[in-house]
């Protein structure tokens, strides 16, 4: 309720913003092998002010450090803004 709470303020989801649909993780737990399997959570975002949203050009998770040995749990996502 609180994300949404945000989102209704007037801030985007940078990810969606771009990528409406489809399934896009940021989080796999070490058990089960959640990564192996894909089978993971997204729980890092990226909200953006409507002017900063109006600048967006690219979005994307980096899931090149989660395949790294002993990684984190979570991996990157990123934005480009356009100056």
């Amino acid at each position: 309720a609180a994300f949404f709470k945000i989102l209704h303020a007037g801030y985007m989801d940078a990810l969606r913003a771009l990528n409406p649909s489809g399934v896009h993780y940021t989080y796999w737990d070490y058990q089960a092998g959640a990564w192996q399997r894909d089978n993971g959570l997204r729980i890092d975002h990226l909200l953006l002010s409507p002017e900063a949203g109006g600048r967006l050009v690219d979005v994307g998770i980096d899931r090149t450090p989660r395949g790294l040995e002993k990684p984190s749990d979570h991996t990157p996502i990123w934005c480009n803004l356009r100056d």
